[in-house]
């Protein structure tokens, strides 16, 4: 490829050589990552050393956190859909569970990303699916965060339906369950939107510390009991919703020092 600058190219490949379980490395580490010779290697070192991205005790290297500015731009043109994506493919992938992100809309949910592992309920959701928030992890997450006044108008105003023999459907006990929702962080909805249907979900804040959105995990009560539930789908959906978290964060300050 003419076009093909193979100093750039080999310079990401040293900052990649670096990882959560490899945060420092030798020169003989970094040129046995990336195939380099040492002396190579060593260049590439110095240089990033003097543009701030690497630090040096003399022996060992390591990146520094000027490094995440290199992500900064990208973060910043995303929306919360394209932010959400590839960790909601993450955590799809390790719970083995479909996954969604969703905003609350007057009354319902609106779904605005989602990764599908199989399908478990009677209808397709896809990006613009709504739900009533009453009766779905998600809408209860958000709804706990409401302030007061707006969770008093919801509470007096909307129509709580029925829709399974478990739906939630007085305003008083729905207050008291979200009362619990508030204090514990997360919520669990079981077979209230869908015979047959759990979902276990967590609030996404903005910097200032506002609950903009949801994540959930959805899975069938057949195979997900309420306790593996709460052992092994809430430790890596609360997980999920801090890296969104973090990666809004960013995005957030990078607008503002533009």
């Amino acid at each position: 490829m003419v076009d093909h600058v193979q100093s750039l190219a080999r310079g990401l490949a040293v900052i990649r050589a670096f990882s959560a379980t490899s945060p420092e490395l030798t020169l003989s580490d970094v040129a046995r990552a990336t195939g380099l010779t040492r002396a190579a290697a060593r260049r590439f070192l110095i240089t990033l050393a003097d543009l701030g991205y690497v630090r040096s005790d003399g022996r060992l290297f390591a990146l520094t956190p000027r490094v995440l500015e290199l992500g900064y731009a990208y973060l910043s043109s995303l929306s919360l859909p394209e932010v959400a994506a590839p960790h909601l493919e993450r955590l799809a992938a390790e719970v083995h569970e479909s996954a969604s992100v969703a905003v609350l809309d007057g009354e319902d949910v609106a779904y605005v990303a989602r990764v599908a592992t199989a399908r478990i309920m009677r209808v397709t959701i896809s990006i613009g699916t709504r739900f009533p928030a009453h009766c779905t992890s998600m809408g209860r997450v958000l709804l706990a965060a409401l302030p007061s006044e707006l969770l008093d108008e919801f509470l007096e105003g909307a129509e709580l339906r029925r829709l399974t023999s478990r739906t939630i459907t007085q305003p008083a006990a729905l207050r008291a369950e979200l009362d619990r929702v508030r204090a514990r962080g997360w919520a669990m909805v079981d077979q209230e939107l869908e015979e047959g249907l759990r979902s276990i979900a967590a609030p996404i804040r903005d910097r200032t510390g506002r609950t903009v959105a949801a994540v959930n995990v959805s899975t069938h009560a057949s195979r997900t009991t309420l306790q593996r539930a709460r052992r092994d789908l809430l430790p890596p959906l609360l997980a999920t919703a801090g890296r969104i978290e973090t990666d809004l964060a960013a995005q957030t300050v990078t607008r503002a020092e533009r």
